[in-house]
């Protein structure tokens, strides 16, 4: 017997709930999932006091129309408060706007393989453990990080790496060396970043990035 895709994954983290949409499918069939959960098999979770909502769409390039329809099916719960509404589409598009140098590369780096380019990069494809990306620039990918990163390898600290799913084994920016990720402090591995701060490696979420950038 074939098991059923979900397309809509609700995680319980510390500050409330975590929607996670599934990108590859039909948005009608991921419309009619969402409602379907929020009416039929997760009551328990629709009943008491307010609960913050985090939505993520993965890799998915949703229209406000299309985010507006999940706004409203969530919305009609009265303590589903809905937070943020991130889509890594959307967070790529913003951090490229002013990068007139990206290249953009496809594929997938295996275990034992190592890619290495100069400049700006935007990856699509999955980083696998054992697998290095290394470039002179910011490191974007829209995929899973769960190798080795390193950006501004000639020495560019300003340099950022960002994946939609962000565990790698080790992250280099310049000659600053990341903290493994059981040591961030963070309950989630979507949508994130790292970048240097007074000589440390922090991380956070993409749609912070831009604030970076105006510090910049």
């Amino acid at each position: 017997m074939t098991a059923v895709k979900h397309h809509v994954t609700i995680k319980g983290v510390k500050d409330g709930l975590v929607f996670l949409l599934d990108d590859t499918c039909e948005f009608d069939e991921l419309i009619k999932e969402l409602q379907h959960k929020l009416e039929k098999t997760h009551q328990k979770i629709l009943t008491g006091p307010i609960i913050h909502v985090y939505i993520k769409l993965g890799s998915r390039q949703a229209s406000e129309e299309e985010k507006e329809q999940i706004r409203s099916i969530i919305g009609q719960k009265g303590n589903l408060l809905i937070q943020s509404i991130e889509s890594l589409a959307d967070d790529a598009s913003s951090a490229l706007a002013n990068m007139s140098d990206v290249k953009l590369l496809k594929g997938m780096v295996r275990s034992g393989q190592t890619l290495t380019e100069e400049g700006n990069i935007l990856f699509l494809g999955d980083i696998n453990p054992g697998g290095t990306i290394i470039s002179s620039g910011s490191i974007y990918i829209m995929g899973s990080l769960r190798g080795m990163a390193h950006a501004g390898v000639d020495g560019d600290e300003s340099a950022v790496i960002a994946a939609s799913h962000l565990r790698p084994t080790q992250l280099r920016i310049a000659s600053i060396i990341s903290r493994p990720p059981d040591e961030w402090g963070i309950n989630e591995a979507f949508m994130e970043y790292a970048y240097v701060k007074q000589g440390k490696m922090e991380i956070d979420k993409i749609h912070q990035l831009h604030r970076l950038e105006m510090k910049q």
